[in-house]
């Protein structure tokens, strides 16, 4: 087991260029590539580009994680290689995803339901903990919940005799809502002070960007700048 320190001191020395650190790190966590790159084994594609794919998409997590988003960076890295398969996939349209996998996604929807809406929504960890899960796993199983499907598939993918998704759409809309309120929350929880507050200010306060700057001391630009850069991190995550 590699200490989770050393990861990060890793992360750190491939941003900078250091080859020997990336392969390192692609090296120590080869069965996490594959861990995901599985679930897409019947999507066509042969293993080996599939895991090709897989790293491409673990690099670009290498790039772009920070420490201070408040996730470790496995949990963090299983979108973006997913992702990276998916952007790949997606012009094929349909994507197979397993019965375990929707079961999974299933059980999370469930649990979500369950919660007082005037509570805060639990995050990764607290979900993982509650379904006996890991973190990794509910990220892809709520990520998974975007995929194509047909409308005479069933809501319960473990029950035969559910109801299909034709005979509940609006309900499964309000579903689909929910998981991705939720990732947009968990987004928003993970920018820094001073990002979240330009979110929270334009999109929930109804602020202008020229409001925004003269609030925080800045110029308009900077504002916009600043916003454009979170909404093309978010567009990135949510795919």
């Amino acid at each position: 087991m590699v200490d989770y320190s050393e990861t990060l001191r890793l992360i750190a020395l491939a941003k900078s260029g250091d080859e020997t650190a990336k392969n390192t790190l692609i090296n120590q966590n080869y069965p996490l590539v594959k861990s995901v790159i599985r679930r897409y084994r019947n999507s066509g594609l042969d293993y080996d580009d599939l895991f090709q794919l897989g790293c491409v998409g673990f690099v670009k997590a290498i790039n772009n994680f920070d420490e201070n988003f408040g996730v470790r960076f496995s949990t963090y890295a299983v979108p973006m290689i997913a992702g990276e398969v998916k952007r790949f996939l997606r012009d094929d349209g349909y994507i197979k995803v397993s019965r375990a996998i929707k079961a999974q996604a299933v059980a999370i929807n469930r649990y979500l339901k369950r919660l007082n809406p005037q509570e805060q929504q639990p995050d990764i960890a607290t979900i993982a903990k509650e379904l006996n899960m890991t973190p990794e796993d509910v990220v892809f199983a709520m990520d998974s919940a975007k995929y194509p499907m047909s409308l005479s598939a069933p809501i319960d993918s473990t029950d035969d005799d559910s109801i299909t998704i034709a005979e509940r759409v609006a309900d499964e809309q309000d579903e689909e809502k929910k998981i991705d309120h939720f990732i947009l929350r968990e987004l928003i929880k993970n920018l820094s002070d001073r990002d979240r507050k330009i979110i929270i200010l334009r999109y929930y306060r109804d602020k202008t960007q020229a409001e925004i700057a003269r609030e925080l001391g800045v110029s308009q630009v900077q504002v916009s700048r600043i916003e454009n850069k979170i909404l093309a991190s978010f567009k990135s995550k949510l795919r």
